[in-house]
Order: C-alpha cells, then sequence, then structure tokens
C-alpha cells in the first residue's frame, strides 16, 4: 500500500536517505564522467582559537567553494583575502585550474571581484531581496604546469 507522508510524519532518516539518494546519483554520474569529488579546508587559527577558515570540494580540476568565514573580530584585516588564497592554492595543488564560488551578498560579490573572481551568473531577487552571483576564477593559466605558478597570492580587497 502506498502512502504519502509530508514533513510533520517524515523521520530525520528518511530525510537523509533522499538527501544521501541524490548524492549518491550524482556522484556516480560525475565518477564515470571522471570527476572524483574530494573535501579541501583549510582554517586559521591563533592561540588555539578559530579565527577563520574555508571549505568546499575539488572535482573535474574545479575548486568549488562552499564556505568561507572570519570571525567578526577579524574581518577587515585581510584574513579573508589569505584563507581564500590558501584554499585556492591547495586545489592548484590537485590539479584544479579555476575556482567556482556563490553568495547572495552584494557586497561579498564585489569583494570576490577583487580577489580575481569574474561575475558569470547574476539572478536579481533570487532569495527576497538577495540576488544570487555565481563567480569564477582562473587558478592556473594555459601552459601552467603544477604547483602555484599562476594562482593569485596578491592580498586584495578585505573580509
Amino acid at each position: 500500500m502506498r502512502e504519502w507522508l509530508t514533513v510533520r510524519d517524515i523521520n530525520p532518516d528518511t530525510m537523509k536517505a533522499i538527501s544521501d539518494g541524490v548524492l549518491q546519483h550524482g556522484r556516480a554520474l560525475s565518477e564515470a564522467r571522471g570527476g572524483q569529488a574530494e573535501a579541501i579546508a583549510c582554517s586559521l587559527m591563533e592561540n588555539g582559537a578559530l579565527i577563520g577558515g574555508a571549505s568546499g570540494r575539488t572535482e573535474f580540476r574545479r575548486l568549488f567553494v562552499n564556505y568561507l568565514w572570519i570571525n567578526a573580530q577579524w574581518r577587515g584585516t585581510r584574513l579573508g583575502t589569505q584563507v581564500l588564497h590558501k584554499l585556492e592554492a591547495l586545489a592548484v595543488e590537485r590539479a584544479c585550474v579555476d575556482a567556482l564560488i556563490e553568495t547572495l551578498d552584494d557586497d561579498v560579490a564585489r569583494w570576490y571581484t577583487r580577489c580575481g573572481y569574474r561575475l558569470i551568473a547574476h539572478v536579481p531577487e533570487y532569495c527576497g531581496p538577495w540576488s544570487r552571483h555565481t563567480l569564477l576564477k582562473v587558478l592556473v593559466t594555459t601552459g601552467a604546469t603544477s604547483g602555484l605558478n599562476s594562482a593569485s597570492h596578491t592580498e586584495v580587497g578585505n573580509s
């Protein structure tokens, strides 16, 4: 007998099975086409306390940045730029050639452009008053062999 359940009646294990099923299907498609997703992250500590970090994944020679965070007291000190560049450098070590990031914050999108990203998609009023910005940055120029040859390490902007 088939039965429809709605959010009130669906337990957390069922919700997780649904999301896991989508992820497993996507991963199977990705791996069949030569993509192997691998988590990537870096964090910055001071005297044992977390002051910032970034995380995402690498896949298809691309860095996908999911999160970049700097503790409020450290914002405006260029640590955000340093964290972003560290994550990019780690991705270059994995042979990534570019990086993709999204934000709903107009000011953050402008900051990413100052860090070398270019806007490739913009959806106004994507979520209420916020617009969705998708930005891409080339990490390795044509002819670069490996390492940090052309990953940007200039501190620009602020976090």
